[in-house]
């Protein structure tokens, strides 16, 4: 199909035709990174006036990585992953129609060595215990509180947090339970081997009581359950929780200073707009990686963490368990009496 005969559609629109087509055959998670990973190729399709994708070159698609990698401060991990997602993309526009053909080829993006896909990115102890602390002082029980506190006591996916109720949460037994439930639009990453009961302490029983009493909203979500992270509108998506988690880990949020020696009045990542743009504020995974690495270094035994979190132990190994090779030597020291 040569140049003339493509359909002249613009960046914008076939990139909702993409997602529209995806959608149905994708988890809301995939879903979501490519919408995201995208967006960034429709704003720079913008800037750059390119108003059809039958006018995109090999040389542009290399342009574009360049502005990615600059504009977004991307690692080998994270740039593989966007460049991928756009070969994608473009390919499906080469079946529909809308790109010359074999354009995807001129998608490049670079190989990994050993190791490279485990990210150490995760929230330390201390972090965390600020975090939560300054929560516990000046927004007790509140939206934010709640979802930090689960996500770093449980060690919860957000898609986990996301899918509880308010049935699931049982004060008299301190538990919570994670159900899969794809038909009213709250699956689990692992779906029903994803399910399972959480233990929570007294004092994360207190916070839920009060949140459940006194401040969450009484609200029921479009399939008439009562959602345990609500906002007036009904259950919390999972853009907003990460939002709240972007937010409030950024350091000047409970402390008032910045570590990178920015004005605060004049940070963009300070306003409520590019939270994540914070090179001090993490995504919701790493609360959980730093709550499984804490309990590691607690000396939990493996299996208990596995059962906790909903992931086996060869992969808490490679992706979680973030101890230092001498940690984990003086752990093992304490056997050596029975040698």
């Amino acid at each position: 199909m040569t140049t003339d005969e493509l359909d002249k559609i613009d960046p914008e629109s076939a990139y909702e035709m993409y997602l529209a087509d995806r959608e149905p055959n994708v988890s809301s998670s995939t879903l979501y990174a490519h919408r995201s990973r995208l967006g960034h190729f429709v704003r720079w399709c913008d800037e750059n006036e390119i108003e059809t994708i039958a006018e995109l070159t090999g040389r542009d698609l290399h342009q574009y990585r360049l502005w990615r990698r600059d504009d977004g401060d991307l690692n080998r991990v994270s740039e593989k992953t966007q460049m991928d997602t756009l070969r994608v993309f473009i390919r499906w526009c080469e079946h529909i129609g809308f790109a010359a053909n074999d354009l995807h080829l001129a998608v490049q993006s670079p190989s990994l060595e050993a190791g490279d896909n485990v990210r150490d990115v995760m929230l330390e102890a201390d972090r965390a215990d600020e975090v939560l602390n300054y929560l516990s002082k000046y927004e007790y029980a509140s939206l934010a509180h709640v979802t930090l506190l689960l996500l770093w006591q449980c060690g919860l996916r957000i898609g986990a947090a996301h899918a509880l109720d308010v049935d699931d949460y049982d004060p008299m037994e301190l538990s919570l339970e994670v159900v899969h439930r794809p038909a009213t639009d709250t699956p689990l990453k692992n779906k029903a081997d994803g399910e399972r009961h959480v233990a929570i302490a007294e004092s994360t029983r207190a916070v839920l009581d009060d949140w459940v009493g006194e401040q969450r909203p009484a609200v029921t979500d479009g399939n008439g359950r009562e959602p345990l992270l609500a906002t007036v509108q009904g259950r919390s998506h999972k853009t907003h929780l990460r939002k709240l988690v972007y937010a409030w880990t950024r350091p000047c949020a409970v402390s008032g200073d910045c570590p990178h020696g920015r004005t605060i009045a004049d940070c963009d990542a300070a306003g409520n707009t590019k939270e994540y743009s914070c090179p001090s504020s993490v995504p919701p995974h790493a609360i959980r990686r730093g709550a499984i690495t804490h309990w590691l270094k607690a000396e939990w035994p493996m299996r208990a963490v596995s059962g906790r979190a909903n992931v086996s132990q060869d992969v808490l190994e490679m992706h979680y368990d973030q101890r230092s090779e001498e940690e984990k030597m003086e752990q093992r020291r304490q056997f050596l009496d029975t040698i």
